[in-house]
């Protein structure tokens, strides 16, 4: 960093500094994302105008895409990162639409919600795929990932999602990426929920590109999304069929070589904030912070045996951060009823996304501790009393 980068970020952190005098009120955000932050990151948007086209802003983007790597414990000689201007399902379209070479098929290991969403990127882009489907509450089957792989050699690319966030099942991103690589396949895993959360290591992992948003592990701001991967694939996919304009991950992943900036306009005040959150990451640590982490999903789980509630997912197959729960065989259970007394108390619960079972979600993300849960459950209790409904919460099958 040079004098007048170093004057830059003095001021800045000094504007900063007066700025937080003046706390933002604070809620406990218990859905999947996007998460709680920091004062301290939502006050890092609040910046001097500046061109992201000016050197200054280009060197700041360097800096945040190597972090990215970094916390995936990436060599940056052989994996990159590429940014987008959006949410995390633009990283799904842009891995499908881009890593699929002439002739290859897409296989979709798919037990969930955003699993099935490769699919769908699959069919409007009219590409061949193979839709292997598992029931949402277990576990696929690797036997059955690696038969489908054995019966169709033209496989190249494989996609799976690690937490899958509509349920909180946790899938062995590990093995189906051995089992991709053995059969010469580029293995994606959609790590949106769980990317600066639990420890993942790229090479290690099997994994050749994984994607996530800056609102949800890293804790920042919506707007900005990002795939971190290996460089020698991406070279390659420059000959690859072009099947979309602004998510095609070479032309992203090249501009970025050439010019060190985005190709299009990106989120500026967004980059600021994650570059905060950046920091806050590394303050933490990756150990602490999943912790941290897991004392919250603990927390979730104590507070709902103590009220009685059912979990969907089997305990020892949950990703340590999405808690899927069943409505309870109440005739005065009303999921907008409790939620809108939460809400109205400073805590946000998520409605399910299983189709064939009613549930709500609790999660793990975010700036929060044991103590926030502790005070949510005070809250959730007076929510069930409130509408009547029976404390332990009631099912009819045991």
């Amino acid at each position: 960093m040079n004098a007048s980068q170093k004057s830059v970020s003095k001021r800045r952190k000094y504007r900063m500094e007066q700025l937080i005098q003046k706390p933002v009120k604070r809620n406990i955000l218990l859905n999947p994302g996007p998460s709680t932050t920091t004062d301290t990151v939502k006050y890092a948007q609040v910046v001097p105008d500046i061109c992201p086209r000016e050197k200054e802003f280009g060197g700041l983007m360097k800096g945040l895409r190597e972090d990215l790597v970094k916390i995936v414990h990436g060599d940056l000689e052989k994996y990159t990162s590429v940014l987008f201007c959006g949410s995390g399902t633009i990283n799904i379209d842009a891995c499908i639409s881009s890593l699929l070479p002439e002739g290859g098929k897409v296989l979709v290991v798919d037990n969930g919600a955003y699993s099935t969403r490769a699919v769908e990127v699959c069919q409007y882009y009219g590409l061949p795929y193979i839709d292997l489907k598992f029931p949402v509450d277990e576990l696929p089957d690797l036997e059955k990932v690696e038969q489908t792989l054995k019966e169709n050699p033209d496989i190249a690319l494989v996609h799976t999602t690690h937490n899958e966030t509509g349920t909180g099942i946790l899938n062995p991103i590990r093995e189906i990426g051995a089992l991709a690589h053995k059969y010469h396949a580029t293995f994606t895993v959609d790590t949106t929920s769980t990317y600066a959360m639990r420890p993942i290591n790229i090479e290690q992992d099997n994994i050749d590109f994984c994607m996530a948003s800056a609102q949800k592990g890293l804790m920042a701001m919506t707007g900005l999304s990002f795939v971190v991967g290996s460089r020698a694939i991406l070279e390659a996919s420059k000959d690859y069929p072009k099947r979309s304009y602004y998510c095609n991950l070479y032309q992203q992943y090249d501009f970025f070589q050439r010019t060190g900036e985005m190709h299009f306009t990106p989120p500026v005040q967004t980059i600021y904030a994650t570059i905060q959150a950046l920091k806050e990451y590394w303050a933490e640590g990756e150990e602490a912070k999943w912790a941290r982490h897991t004392r919250v999903f603990e927390a979730i789980h104590e507070g709902l045996d103590a009220l009685g509630f059912q979990d969907v997912i089997r305990r020892e197959w949950q990703s340590g951060l999405v808690v899927s729960v069943r409505y309870p065989d109440d005739p005065n259970w009303d999921f907008e009823k409790v939620h809108d007394y939460c809400y109205e108390r400073g805590f946000t619960i998520y409605p399910g996304k299983i189709s064939t079972t009613n549930t709500f979600r609790l999660c793990a993300l975010g700036a929060i501790d044991r103590p926030d849960i502790e005070a949510f459950f005070k809250v959730f209790r007076g929510a069930l009393e409130v509408n009547h409904i029976q404390i332990p919460a009631e099912y009819k099958e045991a």
